[in-house]
């Protein structure tokens, strides 16, 4: 009985051996079945192909040498192309054909702009699985005589260093004509493309685009009269040349800060280019709105790539200027200079800096013969009012007092720290003024600022001025005195000489230097009077600083008086400047001056 158990035993380990072995070979032969099941498919598929193909280009050979042309296309003729395709079945598959024929130029012909010979290039497309396959021949002229007529458009595309962009893709259309004319081409490495043998007309708009590039084209003369790239004009048996260019794309960035280089959200800016369409039109203007942060990233095309090191490159090279719309702000200077040349394949960002707007101001703009910002100058204004600062500075301008006191740092501009009980600021027109009291002004008042913060310890004040400059009664009077700290606690008032005993009582008077490299800052005014009847008024105060948000050669003058009568005179002794005046300066609404110091 043992011995039979275990001749079982061994049985099933035969057994199991044999089946894992069958099922191995069957595995092998179903894989080698199905390897040669598809080689045969592919195999008959690939033979399908090459008969339509055989069949599809002895077709366009067959025709006369001036017929062979696709259906919307240059050469024009009876072929189907990519925009009306057939769609045949064979061997129980479903095909689409279309052609695409170039005239070609044989760069050895010297005879530029000749057709020497067409290329045909045949696409048989698997509607099911969507595999492509092309064929390409050539067909050259019997004869002159059966090379047919047109024009030629010689298309050079170049970038801003004007080098060759190969690989371009030109799209050249007629609607025009009948049938329509929609070529799409690719400049060759040197960025050329000779398109051969076109009907003559007057309206074939040209596109050149390339990806991670800048596009350019032609423009209607009907749509934008004078357009400096009309459509291009084909003429019977001659070549007409037209040159594009583009260029790697880049980003630019805006930021919209305050005087301390705090963000303002919310802000609508408008971004204008140089480029020109025609004469008015330019080829970027746009209006945006900033962010939280502040920002503004804008763009000229909906396929942006990271060329030019960003996540965001979409903008193209030109020169760009912004502007702020009407509302609180206004633009109290920039960095760079007013405006940004973008490079091609670049990163550059560009800070407005916006103060509260005043009926009237002047922003004078300092550069030397290289046109190179100016920093440090010395601008003074005289006229109906006088005003002053320095270059590359900002200014803290407060021409409100309506919201009264207890606000202890500069948010709502209406606001202000303290006073005495003796100021009044709800009287028309706006203004600071003694308190009435039963018909006659108080004697004497005082008022503190809140408290303004520039950002930076590294800070230098320049300048204190104020409006009116001259009170209209000499029994009344406006002084000031100024007080710094960087803790935002300790306010000790000073003078002109440093002291508490002097006070800064002609506006323009430049700012004790002890209050040098202090971030923030308060102004103390006091108004007096010795007749009951009149008081001081004061309708506008403005701190002039350089500190962490620069205006490169830039200062501005806010809160001025409508007038034809200024004169602004700008210096910069220290560096070997002569000075330059400028009479007879017309300021209304916000005025920008550009002045050229020269050694």
């Amino acid at each position: 009985m043992a011995k039979k158990t275990k001749q079982k035993a061994f049985t099933l380990v035969e057994t199991v051996v044999s089946v894992a072995i069958f099922a191995i070979l069957a595995v092998t032969a179903y894989g080698l079945y199905a390897t040669i099941a598809r080689a045969i498919t592919n195999y008959r598929g690939a033979s399908t192909v090459s008969s339509l193909a055989d069949q599809y280009l002895e077709i366009a050979r067959n025709l006369p040498y001036s017929e062979v042309g696709t259906q919307s296309g240059n050469p024009h003729g009876p072929l189907p192309d990519s925009f009306s395709p057939i769609n045949v079945s064979f061997n129980g598959n479903e095909y689409s054909i279309y052609y695409v024929v170039n005239a070609i130029h044989d760069p050895a012909d010297i005879n530029v702009g000749v057709q020497d010979y067409k290329q045909v290039k045949l696409y048989i497309e698997n509607v099911s699985t969507g595999e492509k396959k092309s064929f390409v021949t050539t067909i050259a002229p019997i004869s002159l005589a059966s090379m047919g007529s047109g024009g030629v458009l010689s298309i050079q595309v170049i970038n801003k260093a004007w080098q060759p962009v190969p690989y371009a893709t030109i799209n050249i259309t007629n609607i025009d004509l009948e049938p329509n004319i929609n070529l799409l081409r690719t400049t060759d490495d040197q960025g050329r493309w000779l398109e051969i043998g076109l009907p003559a007309d007057d309206h074939y708009r040209i596109i050149v685009t390339k990806d991670g590039y800048s596009d350019d084209q032609t423009y209607s003369a009907d749509d934008y009269p004078g357009a400096t790239n009309q459509d291009a004009a084909v003429i019977l048996g001659q070549v007409t040349n037209a040159t594009f260019i583009i260029d790697h794309l880049s980003s630019l960035s805006f930021y919209t800060l305050d005087q301390t280089c705090q963000p303002l959200p919310s802000l609508g800016v408008i971004v204008g280019g140089a480029k020109l369409i025609a004469p008015g039109v330019l080829k970027f203007y746009e209006e945006y709105t900033s962010n939280l942060s502040g920002l503004i990233s804008p763009s000229t095309t909906s396929s942006c790539s990271n060329t030019c090191g960003v996540a965001s490159c979409c903008l193209e090279y030109d020169t760009y200027s912004p502007a702020v719309g009407e509302g609180t702000y206004m633009v109290y200077g920039t960095s760079p200079v007013q405006s940004v040349d973008l490079l091609p394949d670049s990163n550059q960002n560009f800070n407005l800096i916006l103060g509260q707007r005043t009926a009237n101001s002047l922003l004078v703009v300092v550069k030397d013969a290289s046109e190179n910002p100016i920093e440090g100058a010395t601008v003074e204004l005289q006229g109906p009012t006088t005003a002053s600062g320095v270059t590359g500075g900002s200014a803290w301008n407060q021409n409100e007092w309506t919201g009264g006191p207890g606000q202890e740092d500069f948010q709502d501009a209406s606001k202000y720290y303290y006073d005495d009980g003796n100021i009044s600021a709800s009287e028309i027109p706006e203004a600071l003024r003694l308190l009435k009291v039963d018909g006659s002004y108080m004697p004497f008042g005082s008022l503190d600022s809140s408290t303004f913060d520039t950002g930076t310890e590294e800070t230098r004040y320049t300048s204190l001025t104020w409006k009116p400059e001259v009170q209209a009664d000499p029994a009344t009077i406006v002084k000031f005195q100024i007080a710094s700290n960087n803790d935002n606690e300790t306010w000790d008032f000073t003078g002109p000489d440093g002291t508490d005993d002097s006070f800064y009582t002609a506006s323009g008077t430049p700012i004790n230097s002890m209050n040098d490299n202090n971030r923030y800052i308060r102004y103390k005014a006091f108004l007096s009077t010795t007749k009951t009847n009149q008081t001081p008024v004061l309708s506008s105060v403005t701190i002039n600083y350089v500190s962490g948000c620069p205006t490169p050669g830039q200062v501005m003058l806010p809160g001025l008086v409508q007038s034809n009568t200024y004169s602004v005179t700008v210096s910069y002794d220290e560096a070997g400047y002569q000075p330059q005046t400028v009479n007879n300066l017309g300021i209304n609404g916000y005025f920008i001056l550009q002045v050229t110091l020269y050694q």
